[in-house]
């Protein structure tokens, strides 16, 4: 069966049709138009702010007029990660989305179910004149992945609505009240390239197959950081096997966990075959430790042409020390709630890049993403990672930070739904705080008052490849949707 051919049509059609626009995130374009289009071509006010966020307003049911208007949010974006063996251009092709069994995946990248089922659904609601509702307004936003942006720059009085259902978890069956904030760092070496030794040789080593995931949703399960792997097996290198290093880069996102990691080192040729054999050594020790949450890390190194310049010694070795050293991965879980992650941080990305456009110099950029539900353990954490990069010499700065989401469980919206979940499935609904960012609280910090909730189908590894979203959690999604806004 097709994509478009599932069950409830009217959100599957509207997915495959996201599908077929490229809309990685800082690429909003084609995405806003089609959105603005699409709601023109169901005669609604559909309006496009200066920043690419999309609104469409769709007026209440007969008899409903009157009531309080409800926003349905999501975001246009998606997160672009593919498989080292699979060749895709995210900025021109088409994603391949296909039905495997329960669930709907990708070939070799990331499905965009996040947020594309949210967006898709939304779309649904606002075509569907059988559906029963309030006054509507479908707000999609742009650049969430990379900073939420759209959230940060909507401005106060745009919005009409008083109840907002974020459309955008991953887990049918919760309701999500509440979430965690966050801050990027990034630290950064900046120095000139060295040469090479004469009679030495060059290796390229490559890390890859590890599984990755959201830093959000996935860091709890204690998967391999590809970074942090890496500068392991290259402490050891430098420091027994007398290897330089050249050039290196690990991870392509801020929030997701890196899963390949590469580098260019140069050892004396007499050693080729002992650093060889120390690959190997590493690759059986990371299959062994991680044997119960990865499958198929694969760790090599094959002979490369001799780079044309080294990191300094006193710069290779502080960044081998600071990224050692860097934390990862979860910090303190909630007491009250110990299945939900406090704090983490994610050690995102490592890479070497031209500095200035002058010859022979480069910068070391390294990535984090640091989050917490509390602001104070939040700042601590900032605190460690700066200390950390600061003791070896590199220059930090922190951006982007944003609000957690503090939750209201004596939210009218929340009490409704609670109420709707029971009678439409006769069972209780979760509620959960998430670790993971959602735009509630940036949106609720500029329109203050706001009453919001939010919930999703079920959608397993998003940001990696191995990204896909269950059929049947779809169904149940919407027909939550249209019952919630029946009753409000």
């Amino acid at each position: 069966m097709k994509v478009e051919e599932l069950q409830p049509q009217g959100v599957w059609k509207n997915f495959h049709s996201l599908t077929q626009i490229p809309r990685p995130s800082g690429k909003k374009e084609k995405i806003s138009r089609f959105l603005v289009s699409y709601g023109k071509s169901l005669g609604l006010e559909s309006i496009q702010d200066e920043i690419g966020n999309v609104i469409i307003r769709k007026p209440a049911s007969a008899g409903m007029e009157n009531h309080p208007g409800v926003i349905l949010q999501g975001h246009m974006d998606m997160v672009p990660q593919k498989n080292s063996d699979t060749e895709f251009d995210f900025e021109k092709d088409p994603i391949r989305a296909y039905v495997d069994g329960e669930w709907v995946t990708a070939e070799g990248t990331t499905l965009g179910a996040d947020n594309g089922i949210g967006v898709a659904t939304a779309m649904a609601i606002l075509a569907d004149k059988s559906v029963v509702h309030p006054p509507l307004e479908a707000f999609f936003t742009v650049d969430e992945e990379t900073g939420m942006y759209g959230a940060f720059d909507l401005k106060g009085g745009v919005l009409q609505g008083k109840t907002l259902l974020n459309l955008d978890s991953e887990q049918e069956g919760e309701l999500y009240v509440g979430c965690a904030g966050g801050v990027d760092a990034v630290a950064t070496f900046d120095c000139f390239m060295q040469p090479a030794e004469e009679g030495d040789a060059a290796l390229k080593i490559v890390l890859k197959g590890l599984k990755g995931g959201h830093s959000g949703c996935d860091i709890n399960l204690q998967r391999a950081n590809a970074n942090k792997l890496m500068f392991r097996f290259l402490k050891e290198a430098v420091s027994e096997y007398e290897a330089r290093l050249a050039w290196v880069e690990g991870g392509s996102l801020r929030n997701s966990i890196p899963r390949e990691a590469m580098a260019i080192i140069s050892v004396p040729a007499e050693g080729v075959e002992d650093l060889k054999q120390l690959v190997m050594d590493y690759e059986d020790l990371f299959i062994r430790e991680f044997d119960d949450v990865e499958d198929n890390i694969q760790f090599t190194a094959e002979e490369t042409a001799m780079p044309d310049g080294l990191l300094p010694e006193e710069i290779q070795d502080s960044l081998i020390h600071a990224i050692t050293a860097c934390p990862d991965g979860v910090r303190r879980m909630i007491p009250e709630m110990p299945d939900v992650v406090e704090t983490s941080n994610n050690l995102a990305m490592v890479q070497t890049l031209p500095a200035n456009n002058e010859q022979d110099r480069v910068r070391i950029e390294i990535c984090c993403l640091t989050r917490s539900s509390v602001e104070s353990r939040k700042e601590e954490l900032e605190e460690m990672i700066e200390s950390v990069f600061a003791l070896a010499g590199a220059k930090v700065e922190f951006s982007g930070s944003y609000p957690g989401w503090k939750p209201n469980l004596n939210s009218n919206i929340l009490g409704l739904m609670q109420q709707t979940y029971r009678e439409e499935f006769g069972e209780e609904a979760r509620i959960i705080t998430i670790h993971a960012g959602l735009e509630c609280g940036i949106i609720g910090r500029n329109y203050p008052g706001m009453d919001m909730i939010s919930f999703g189908p079920t959608i397993k590894h998003p940001h990696s490849p191995e990204e896909k979203v269950n059929i049947a959690s779809v169904e149940r999604f919407y027909n939550l949707l249209i019952a919630t806004l029946k009753k409000l």
